[in-house]
Formats: C-alpha cells, structure tokens, sequence
C-alpha cells in the first residue's frame, strides 16, 4: 500500500475502534469528527483518548490531532512497533476494549508485542480477559499466527474499582495466512471458566452447577473450571463471573459470558451464560458473532488467494466494517447463502480476495 495514500473521512463516533486500525493497517489517514457533537457532553471519552495513547505507544510516527472541543480528530498512522509496553485503562471500559484493536496490529509489528493492560478484566460491555484467552487467540492461529501467542491474567478486576492486570505477547507473522472455514461441525465439548473475587469461592461452584443442570441434556463432554483468585489478586471489587466456550469437530469456537450484577443470583448468572452459549451454538457457523470482525479483516490480510468462511448473520457492526474496509483496501466481500443443509439456517458463506499484506516492520532476524 502507497503510505498517505489520502485521506478517510467519517462523522460520528460509533465504530472507532476498527476505523483506526484499518487506518493504521492501510497507511491511510482517517479523520473522524462530529463526535457526539450533539451531546450534553460533546467529544471523545476519557476512554477513547486512553485508547489512542495506546495506539501511539504501540506504533512509531503516529499523529493524533485532537481539536480543542474533541469533537473532531485526525490520525496520520505511522509504522508498527511493538516491544515492551505498559499501558493503564480507564475504568469506564474493561481491557477487553483496549487488547481487541491491539490483537488486530500486533501480528505485523516490527517486534514481537509485549503488552501489559491494568483495568477491569471482566464488565458487560467488552469482551472479558477470559474470552480473548479462549476464543479471540485461537481465532488467530487459524490464519498462523501461533507460536509465542499467549495472554496471562495476572490479576483480575472487577468493575467499579478494577484493579486488574493482564500480558498479551504476540509473536510477529511476514503473511497472514488464507482461511478455508466453511464446515462447522458438530459441537463435541464445552469448556467454562467461572470465576470469583472478593465474595464466597462457593458461588463460582454454584454457578457450574446451574450450568451443568442444562447443558448436561445436550452433551456428556463439560468441563468447567472454578477460578477463585485471593489477595492482591483478586483486584480491588467484589464480583464474578462465567465465560463458556462450544467446540466443534472442526474446531470451529462458539462463546458467551454472563457477569455478575448487585442483586442477581450466581445461578441465575450462570443461566443467562449458557442460554447464550445455546442461542450463539444455534446461529450455527464456524466463528460466532463476537469475533466476524476479526476474521475478516485477517481474510482482507490474507495472501493473493480468495478465502472463505462461514458464519452466521452479520451484526450491525460487521456490516459497517465491511463498509470500512471497502474503504481503506479497496476490498469487497461476496456473501451467499451456505449450501442448503438439512437444518434450516440462516449461514452465509463469505469471500473475499485477500490483498496479499506484507508485515515491511518487521526486523529480519
């Protein structure tokens, strides 16, 4: 790709996250305004300009203009760095928001990536350290990048106080692999992780019950862990939670999470999981919703072959970011339905012609 090879524009601040990676990814500049001009507290959130420090620290030659209202900003990307970084969140959003756009560039750093986040690892926004371990990182090693790739929860937080802290390190890749994913199995274990800080360690184990009580219908193959962390470990809130995960014999990946509430039942924590699990499991496909985005960007990176996948309906969310990326790389999606199975499903098969990306940072060992 030419570098500054004109600029992007957009208007609004939904979406922020992806438009800066591609930006980043493209070598093109972006420039975003209108952000929640119409707000009672117009501009950019303490977040979101956490969330370009971020980017600032993890590539070299980044230019972030912000204008004096913060309703408008400009990103003229630089390359990507990598190395040794520390990097503490906002408690507004969990790490989950941080770490997703971070997956996306670390791959095609100049150095392997060793990041350190501090914040809140479980809230009912983002997606939660455990599933980024479970689900996110496994989804990258289907386009080969594997070895060395590895996320530590050192301390977790839970929200309002966090006191959380996790290490991503990422190994660096010249190419991205093509993906061929359009047999997705039938599902033939479930995995879990509940976990509690700061409350009685008997309730992650009344959640697992809960779970058991449904999902032993279905399937013999559970194994649910109980995660109880003490100390300085378990962070500065009370909370917990339950992340589940769905393989198939394709290894194709199905997650949801439910986190706990004031109020709320561990058992009833734990039925909003699985009722999740099962609903994700029914839309079928070989990646579930949560991570459409990253798959197809990876495909987008892909070297010059066209790759496939099948998945699910697409969300809001996937749609604009195949708006975006037909933006910045010039690349469009063929979407058709998957063949007709004997279930009656809603699956579509994606494609695309991958545009051959090449990691230039990289430093030739």
């Amino acid at each position: 790709m030419t570098q500054k090879a004109g600029l992007v524009h957009y208007s609004g601040h939904q979406y922020l996250r992806t438009r800066l990676v591609l930006s980043i990814l493209s070598g093109k500049a972006v420039r975003i305004d209108k952000i929640r001009s119409d707000d009672k507290n117009p501009g950019l959130r303490d977040f979101e300009i956490s969330l370009l420090r971020l980017l600032e620290k993890v590539t070299n030659g980044t230019v972030v203009e912000i204008s004096v209202t913060g309703t408008a900003l400009l990103l003229k990307p630089g390359i990507i760095s990598g190395g040794p970084i520390i990097h503490d969140c906002p408690l507004a959003r969990s790490i989950g928001y941080f770490l997703e756009p971070v997956i996306m560039l670390a791959p095609f750093a100049k150095k392997p990536l060793q990041l350190t986040l501090r914040g809140i690892t479980t809230d009912d926004n983002d997606l939660s350290a455990d599933l980024i371990r479970t689900v996110t990182l496994p989804h990258l090693q289907l386009f080969g990048i594997s070895d060395g790739l590895e996320l530590r929860i050192k301390k977790r937080g839970a929200p309002p106080a966090g006191g959380g802290e996790v290490q991503f390190l990422c190994p660096i890749v010249k190419q991205v692999k093509t993906l061929n994913f359009a047999e997705p199995g039938k599902i033939k274990r479930i995995r879990g992780i509940a976990h509690a800080v700061r409350v009685n360690p008997q309730f992650s184990n009344r959640m697992i019950e809960a779970t058991r009580s449904i999902l032993n219908r279905y399937i013999p193959d559970i194994y649910l862990y109980s995660d109880v962390y003490k100390g300085d470990e378990s962070g500065k809130s009370p909370g917990y939670a339950l992340t589940l995960l769905a393989e198939s014999t394709t290894s194709a990946l199905h997650c949801s999470e439910a986190v706990s509430e004031p109020g709320i039942a561990p058992e009833d924590v734990a039925l909003r999981a699985t009722r999740a699990l099962l609903a994700e499991i029914n839309m079928g496909g070989c990646v579930d919703q949560k991570h459409q985005t990253m798959v197809l960007l990876m495909m987008v990176l892909g070297s010059e072959d066209v790759g496939r996948c099948r998945m699910g309906p697409p969300t809001l969310r996937t749609i604009q970011f195949l708006r975006d990326v037909r933006d910045f790389f010039g690349t469009s999606f063929k979407i058709v339905p998957a063949e007709p199975s004997n279930v009656d499903s809603s699956q579509l098969i994606y494609s695309c012609y991958g545009t051959g990306y090449v990691n230039a940072n990289r430093t030739l060992a």
